[in-house]
């Protein structure tokens, strides 16, 4: 198939027009022109099925759990509800779900619990690659004794060394922390293999997925890892962080937590009252990407294949953006494009691209715009 012809058929797979109706922040106009959202870092914009959700706990929902009254029946069903749905992306059981206030947050809680367990000597691996919310609540440890390594990266593509990582596992290893890809030059690690290479000397993986998670689908089952985190903010819902677990791992570790809270997995992990009406959030979040999916493949019927179509759909269409967006920068002279520019090799990167002098991208970007 012919370049145009492929990316008419990616166009028509992914519907852009629907696509942009269910996002009401995109109406938004500066000086009489329509807002652009570039700041990755501050989430995504919400579709209306999230802020409805939202809004529909408030309404008829808001209580506080296992009380013997509707609005308290109704928030155990939404956060029951939520569970099923991000078990769905995850490709896990519901009862391996965590939810919390974000990201840092749990991560922060969690390296807190294995600490339980570590003893001076004991190591842990980290990487220069990863968001520091996957790197400082590990590197507080050394608190303990516990010796902290890192493992470098290929400054030619900005891909991992695992030459490096190899050589720095051991016995004593006991957690590798890594990200599922880099917020900064858009990397995407070979997960599956390092958690092999990780179990190979017994030691846990934890992965840090929220950069990835809007880019590509999710299997942990495939992946074998012990613990994946992610943001759903980062993937059209709210401000909340989201945990996988292996039940074995997460009935493994003791939970820091307040007497009348529950032994009981996965809840013991959920310190306090959740923010239920974001738990409502989330699962809107994930019912709105299952929606697309039906649209790109209306054979797609359960949840999870549905959310494999979207995903098929999303990457193939931030591809082809991908791929013009970096011919387009290597042209620039003078530009330092920091990472993968192959297109042959497009698949070990997400769309996020990092480049040094900016002056002379906004040149280019002021050129293009007078064109």
């Amino acid at each position: 198939m012919s370049t145009p012809a492929l990316r008419e058929a990616v166009i028509k797979a992914f519907d852009v027009g629907w696509v942009r109706e269910q996002f009401p922040s995109l109406q938004l106009k500066l000086n009489g022109k329509q807002a652009a959202f570039l700041d990755g870092p501050a989430g995504t914009q919400v579709p209306r099925q999230v802020m409805d959700a939202v809004q529909k706990y408030f309404l008829e929902q808001n209580a506080n759990t296992y009380g013997a009254f509707l609005t308290s029946r109704r928030t155990n069903e939404v956060i029951s509800d939520a569970r099923g749905a991000m078990a769905d992306l995850f490709n896990c059981s519901p009862d391996e779900v965590v939810f919390g206030q974000n990201m840092t947050t749990i991560t922060l809680g969690l390296a807190r619990a294995i600490a339980r367990e570590l003893k001076p000597g004991d190591e842990i691996l980290l990487t220069v690659l990863d968001h520091d919310a996957n790197y400082s609540p590990w590197r507080v440890l050394e608190e303990k004794g516990v010796v902290i390594r890192t493992v470098d990266i290929r400054e030619s593509d900005c891909t991992l060394d695992l030459d490096d990582l190899k050589s720095k596992l051991n016995s004593r290893t006991k957690l590798v922390a890594i990200g599922y890809a880099s917020n900064a030059v858009g990397t995407i690690n070979p997960v599956a293999e390092i958690t092999r290479l990780a179990h190979s000397v017994g030691a846990m993986i934890y992965v840090d997925a929220v950069h990835y998670a809007p880019h590509g689908p999710i299997d942990v089952k495939a992946l074998d890892c012990d613990f994946l985190v992610c943001s759903p903010y980062k993937f059209f819902g709210p401000h909340m962080g989201t945990l996988y677990g292996k039940k074995a791992q997460l009935e493994r570790f003791k939970p820091y937590k307040v007497r009348p809270a529950t032994d009981v997995v996965p809840e013991c992990w959920e310190t306090g009252t959740q923010v239920q009406e974001l738990i409502a959030g989330i699962h809107a979040a994930v019912g709105y990407i299952a929606e697309l999916g039906r649209r790109c493949d209306p054979a797609a019927k359960d949840r999870r294949t549905a959310l494999l179509a979207a995903y098929r759909s999303t990457v193939a269409y931030e591809r082809m953006l991908l791929t013009r967006l970096v011919g387009g920068l290597l042209a620039i002279p003078g530009l330092q494009f920091f990472g993968i520019s192959d297109p042959g090799r497009f698949e070990e990167r997400c769309s996020t691209i990092s480049v040094e002098e900016v002056d002379r991208l906004l040149a280019a970007l002021k050129e293009f715009e007078a064109a």
